[in-house]
Parts: structure tokens; C-alpha cells; sequence
């Protein structure tokens, strides 16, 4: 396992540029996280909407999370912790939305394939400096099929 010491910045001063950078990092987070904006109850699925217009339906039946729910109270669950929970105060319920989402394996299955696609199209300097070499010398290599001799029995 791996140790990595804290460091201290107790007495660090809060500057212009350093809150800056702090509002930077923080709608950077934001921009790359899961951001649910609202939730509605459509029997038998909540529909969760997300910042981009978005959505998915979550089949409450398999989330025993909300075994004891009754209509009413799915209908009031409301978004919370900035868009990455769903909650209800009067049970005490906060469950995580990524983790509903991936309780759910065509969910995630079609989350995989998404990102393997996405994935395979990008390109660094290095895959597109070979690109650049190999075409050079006329494109990619044909394969060849080799054709080894067969050994034949000499006679004894």
C-alpha cells in the first residue's frame, strides 16, 4: 500500500488567484460529474432527469431500497448532495444515483459500451505519429497467410 503524507497549508492565505483557481476546479467537477436535477415518481419507475436534459427510468421494484415506500412518499424524494443522491427526510433515506445506476447491469453494460467506443476513437501524438509513419510506406501491411512445408516421413 501506498503512504502519502499530508501536507500542511493551514497558513496558506486565501488570494484572488488561488480562489480563482478554486471556483476553476470546482465547475470543472461539476461539469465532469453526475448531475441529476430533479426526480419524478411514474409508477412503477422514478424518473431521474439530469442536467443536460437527460434522463433514465429506475424500476423501483429492484432496488429494495424502497421496499417500504409507499406511492406518496416516492413521490416525494427530491435530489440532493448537488445532484448525486436521491433522498427522502422523513425515513432517513440518501441513496447514491450512480449507485442505483449501476445495481443495473443493461445499464451498465450499455455504460461499457459507450465507453469503449468512445475510447477507441481517440487518438495521442504517438498513435497518430505511426499513423503518419505507416502511411509513408504505402498503409498498413496486408496480412499473408504463411504456408509452412509439412514435414514427410522418409522411409526407414
Amino acid at each position: 500500500m501506498k503512504t502519502i503524507k499530508a501536507k500542511v497549508q493551514a497558513d496558506n492565505p486565501v488570494t484572488e488567484s488561488s480562489l480563482d483557481k478554486a471556483i476553476e476546479r470546482g465547475e470543472l467537477r461539476r461539469k465532469n460529474s453526475l448531475q441529476a436535477t430533479a426526480v419524478t415518481y411514474l409508477p412503477p419507475c422514478l424518473a431521474v432527469s439530469f442536467e443536460d436534459g437527460s434522463g433514465v427510468l429506475l424500476p423501483v421494484a429492484n432496488y429494495p431500497e424502497f421496499d417500504d415506500f409507499e406511492g406518496e412518499e416516492l413521490a416525494s424524494l427530491t435530489v440532493g448532495y448537488a445532484g448525486t443522491a436521491l433522498c427522502h427526510e422523513g425515513k432517513d433515506l440518501h441513496v447514491s444515483i450512480a449507485g442505483l445506476i449501476s445495481a443495473s447491469k443493461p445499464l451498465m453494460a450499455m455504460a461499457a459500451s459507450v465507453v469503449a467506443s468512445r475510447n477507441g476513437r481517440q487518438s495521442s501524438a504517438a498513435k497518430s505519429e505511426a499513423a503518419r509513419a505507416n502511411g509513408k510506406k504505402g498503409g498498413r501491411p496486408r496480412k499473408v497467410d504463411v504456408v509452412l512445408p509439412v514435414p514427410t516421413k522418409k522411409p526407414s
